[in-house]
């Protein structure tokens, strides 16, 4: 199994904003709950596919998204 990796955001707002735009830009991502091992200001965020997240980043960049972290997690 591949890794996959999740985006945490500062806000709700911000992790809808991505959501939207990610999906729109033909990216596979979903919300989760954040995972307890990492720590969040907001309780939800994006789970992306490993071979997308460095282009889900890069769009989120692009699109002036601030996004706080981005770890790696085994695929489930």
């Amino acid at each position: 199994m591949s890794e996959q990796f999740v985006i945490l955001f500062p806000t709700s707002a911000h992790v809808m904003r991505a959501e939207k735009l990610l999906k729109d830009a033909g990216l596979s991502c979903r919300l989760i709950p954040v995972p307890r091992q990492l720590s969040s200001d907001c309780g939800i965020c994006l789970i992306v596919l490993q071979e997308e997240a460095e282009t889900a980043c890069a769009l989120l960049k692009d699109r002036r998204v601030d996004f706080d972290t981005v770890a790696a997690i085994p695929a489930q």
